[in-house]
């Protein structure tokens, strides 16, 4: 048997061996997330033991450890379904443009899914929750497609660079618009200013409930879209030969990350960095084919998300920093390192 000959022979067993180990690790990311669940659950301003903990997952709120446990579920569940929508969405994102770069804030879409949702407030005076959720989607869309048409001009058309420098001034400027805009408006300052931190604070499933139909949507759009967006990732031209309707591909898996980035910013605020953060170390255990790199960027940012509210909660006893806050704190200094790992040059 020739040598050519063995190494193909061995490849499936490469292959094989490889998909088991991918395997294994998402079965690991699984348990480390209800760990974390179990401990956003556990850990707040007042110690409760596993008797309220038992007892508040059983629909029980008659003590005040039950009561503090019963609070806790909803926002552990709001934490777990916001950082599983940002992470995919960041993957998808990074994926659509070919950009290590991108992620829902540094893009502009969490900031255009805010000003929406200000402006509606403001001079809208919506209130519904759908109204909420629509607007916040729309103001994404319109901000991913804003920045991308920005980005795509001149010579050499939407690089990365381009693409972060127009989101980046595109967030600026909308940050400076929603100032604008609630600044004359004192009666409803306070309640923009909280939310625009970004935050899971103060969930229930009143306030989830409504999300639940967008989120599922925007999360099985985005996992179908997984072998389309492996074939992207080989170029337009190599993509196109294959079969693959390029422009059309792209659309549709931008909009199950516009969907996720405005249903979560909707009902959490905008809240950066997850989605930036987590595709890059989910890389390092899935590798770039998208079928594995979603799931497990979903897997990611819930429990990124989960440990910054965790992590929020204790610092600050009896206060609490918002998981905004907390993502900002972990997410520019990971921006920076990618930056130089990249070279600015070469983007």
């Amino acid at each position: 048997m020739t040598p050519g000959a063995t190494a193909l022979g061995s490849l499936p067993g490469a292959i094989g061996r490889a998909r088991r180990l991918r395997a294994l690790w998402l079965l690991l990311a699984a348990a480390a997330l209800v760990v974390l669940a179990a401990l956003s659950v556990a850990i707040g301003t007042r110690d409760v033991g596993l008797d309220d903990i038992a007892a508040a997952l059983a629909g029980k709120a008659g003590t005040i450890g039950e009561a503090a446990v019963a609070m806790r579920i909803p926002r552990t569940v709001l934490a777990l379904l916001a950082g599983a929508a940002l992470g995919l969405a960041g993957a998808i994102m990074q994926g659509v443009t070919r950009n290590p770069l991108a992620d829902p804030g540094i893009l502009g879409v969490n900031m255009g899914a805010s000003l929406a949702v200000v402006v509606g407030v403001a001079w809208s005076d919506i209130a519904s929750a759908h109204a909420y959720i629509f607007t916040a989607i729309f103001g994404a869309g319109a901000a991913a497609v804003f920045v991308y048409v920005i980005g795509s001009l001149g010579r050499g058309g939407a690089t990365p660079l381009k693409l972060a420098l127009a989101g980046a001034a595109t967030s600026i400027a909308f940050s400076s618009l929603v100032i604008a805009v609630v600044l004359p408006r004192a009666d409803i300052a306070g309640g923009i200013r909280a939310w625009q931190i970004g935050g899971v604070g103060g969930a229930t499933f009143e306030r989830i409930d409504p999300v639940l139909p967008f989120l599922a949507a925007g999360f099985v759009v985005a996992l179908l879209s997984a072998r389309k967006l492996n074939a992207l990732a080989l170029g337009d031209e190599l993509a196109a030969g294959l079969g693959e309707h390029v422009a059309v591909t792209r659309a549709v898996a931008a909009f199950a990350a516009i969907l996720l980035c405005g249903a979560t910013t909707a009902v959490c605020g905008p809240i950066g960095f997850v989605g930036l953060v987590v595709p890059h170390l989910a890389r390092l255990l899935a590798g770039s084919d998208h079928r594995w790199l979603l799931p497990f960027s979903a897997i990611g940012g819930a429990g990124l998300l989960l440990a910054a509210d965790i992590v929020g909660r204790i610092v600050a006893r009896p206060a609490e920093l918002d998981v905004g806050i907390v993502t900002a704190l972990v997410g520019a200094p990971f921006f920076i390192w990618i930056v130089r790992r990249q070279r600015v040059r070469d983007l």
